[in-house]
């Protein structure tokens, strides 16, 4: 089964397009707010980053951007999972500073009610909350054994047991979700914060060449596609700073 690859690889196996898809898409922001910035690291090799610039994109809320250098001692460690707390990415917004990941979700579905980041319904509500706390909390051996690296492609990668645990629990979750609730997002037709939680988990399963089912794929293939997902991975492409830790070849 074809998997889809994040755009301008840059190891052995050439890279495969993500399909572009504008089911969901924010709307451009017209202005941006001097008073709002949003901090991140490495936009290749932190999912931390990724999630919540994608939180924020989803909420529609303006900002600027602020990308500290990978190499930065403090921001190397966060990206390798080596610091005892993450503190990137943080938001700045009319004075309110968040910077842990949930709590940077909540805060936006406060602020930006119209986004949807939550489901309306309380059941679909709580169900959103407790996978995106279990995506914010678990998963150690895939986090560990397959390290997001949005300009590599490793092919028929040998995934071991434990991550393969971890990838299997996920594709339970997005199979229940997509079927619970009628997709082509987890909770419907609206992303929520689960979609961001989960999207890094996507680029992950393209680099690695990890087999799904249908489902999964094209669940898989739809975030990909998202603008906002596109867009970042061409931020990844054009990024300096090499990580050696997370550029072997496996």
């Amino acid at each position: 089964m074809a998997t889809v690859a994040p755009p301008a690889v840059k190891t052995r196996a050439a890279a495969k397009k993500a399909p572009s898809s504008k089911v969901g898409a924010a709307k451009p922001a017209a202005s941006v707010s001097s008073g709002t910035t949003l901090t991140l690291t490495s936009k290749n090799y932190s999912s931390w980053s990724l999630r919540g610039w994608l939180l924020v994109r989803f909420a529609g809320l303006p900002f600027q951007e602020h990308v500290l250098p990978p190499d930065d001692p403090s921001t190397r460690a966060e990206i390798l999972l080596l610091s005892s707390s993450i503190l990137v990415p943080s938001l700045v917004h009319e004075g309110v500073h968040v910077w842990d990941t949930l709590a940077l979700a909540e805060y936006l579905h406060e602020v930006c009610p119209e986004a949807k980041l939550l489901p309306t319904d309380r059941a679909a509500r709580a169900h959103c909350r407790a996978i995106s706390g279990e995506m914010h909390s678990g998963f150690a051996s895939l986090r560990a054994s397959l390290p997001m690296n949005l300009r590599a492609h490793f092919p028929k990668f040998k995934v071991w047991s434990r991550a393969q645990a971890d990838i299997d629990r996920i594709c339970t979750i997005w199979r229940d979700c997509l079927a619970q609730y009628g997709g082509p997002f987890l909770f419907g037709q609206h992303r929520t914060i689960a979609d961001a939680m989960y999207a890094p988990v996507c680029t992950r399963f393209a680099t690695y060449d990890v087999p799904l089912d249908p489902v999964c794929a094209a669940y898989r293939d739809l975030m990909l596609g998202q603008p906002e997902m596109q867009e970042w991975l061409r931020g990844a492409q054009a990024e300096p700073a090499d990580i050696d830790e997370l550029d072997v070849e496996f």
